[in-house]
């Protein structure tokens, strides 16, 4: 043991060593950038204090309904891509979900070649006619092409929160579809009443979500997204009432297909008067320009699904909403792909000044 005079002598040089090394530290800190000095307290902080650089604010986006003007959806999506923006929450209603679903799933690719490869024959053949007695069509064949880019995956596992609207049928509830198989979730909020065959979840029948929710806004606040992008393909900017005018482009094909105007009169004629027949009943016009019954029905639910969104927008307002200029693209023209994506990144161009002022100002939340 060292004798207490001597630990009282070594006791001031102690005091003299700490001295240099903090006068030393002090030095060495002067010499550092002060961003850096914000950069090393918060790693000194631990994880809960990241750089500003991490904590944005949770960006969602709602896919609105739309039928076949949905294409233009990959292309918002893809600008924002290239403009650094990827929204970690996506919500679809009804084509929205499809695309959407693609975009979770991270199979936007995919779901653009399908896209991009539709001719009006191609969609035609699409059309698997039904005999169920309640839907004109099945929807199987286009359920298999989808599966390609959704496979057997559970909403619960997609690479991003992701969430479809449907709705009830006996009862019109508004149905959010966040757990379970996607693809069939994504396949009950398509589901055009009388279009296509009601799909059923976990004891409920579902169709399109368009009559209740036609875009999602609600939705993607609910999965917890700080600020909202809506992607709105029926209404414009003014929330004007809107009718598309859409004369059925498919007219053309029908005819060539062989599909000519039929007066068929007896019931065994019109049961058995081939499928080119069928498919000129429910999606050409008569000899005297009335609409098929598809494209009646289709015009009277995108009435209804227009003065719905307007007032769902309304009442919670996207902090951004994307209006894509689609008044001359009619609902069944899925064979224009090239024109709908480059319309939706045309559309998106014009609101990235807005997306990016919103995203700087809109704080994260602490989940973030």
């Amino acid at each position: 043991m060292f004798p207490l005079n001597h630990l009282s002598q070594l006791a001031p040089q102690r005091r003299d060593l700490q001295r240099r090394v903090s006068h030393a530290r002090n030095e060495e800190l002067n010499q550092i950038h002060p961003l850096a000095h914000r950069r090393q307290d918060a790693a000194s902080a631990g994880p809960k204090h990241a750089p500003a650089e991490a904590a944005r604010p949770k960006i969602g986006i709602a896919l609105g309904a739309g039928a076949a003007r949905g294409w233009s959806h990959i292309g918002v999506l893809l600008e924002l891509g290239e403009h650094g923006i990827f929204p970690d929450v996506v919500a679809g209603t009804s084509i929205g979900a499809v695309v959407g679903g693609c975009y979770a799933a991270g199979n936007l690719a995919m779901v653009e070649a399908f896209a991009r490869g539709l001719t009006k024959k191609r969609v035609v053949s699409l059309m698997d006619v039904s005999f169920s007695g309640v839907g004109m069509l099945s929807g199987g064949r286009l359920k298999h092409h989808l599966s390609q880019a959704i496979g057997n995956r559970r909403i619960e596992d997609l690479d991003k929160s992701f969430a479809t609207v449907a709705t009830e049928v006996e009862t019109g509830h508004e149905i959010w579809l966040t757990k379970g198989d996607a693809m069939e979730a994504i396949r009950a909020s398509y589901s055009l009443p009388g279009i296509f065959e009601p799909v059923q979840i976990n004891g409920r029948w579902l169709f399109d979500g368009a009559l209740v929710n036609p875009v999602p806004v609600t939705v993607c606040r609910a999965l917890g997204a700080d600020m909202v992008i809506a992607v709105n393909l029926i209404g414009d900017g003014a929330f004007r009432g809107i009718v598309i005018d859409d004369r059925l482009s498919m007219e053309s094909t029908l005819e060539t297909l062989g599909a000519k105007p039929q007066n068929l009169q007896s019931l065994s004629a019109r049961l058995f008067g081939g499928m080119s027949g069928n498919l000129r009943r429910f999606f050409g016009k008569r000899e005297d320009g009335a609409p098929g019954i598809a494209t009646a029905m289709m015009d009277a639910f995108n009435i209804a699904q227009g003065r719905i969104s307007r007032s769902r927008l309304a009442g919670d307002p996207p902090d951004v909403t994307i209006n894509a200029r689609l008044a001359k693209i009619g609902l069944f023209d899925f064979h224009r792909a090239d024109e709908l994506i480059e319309m939706g990144r045309e559309a998106t161009r014009r609101a990235i000044p807005e997306i990016a002022d919103h995203i700087a100002m809109t704080p994260a939340s602490a989940s973030a």
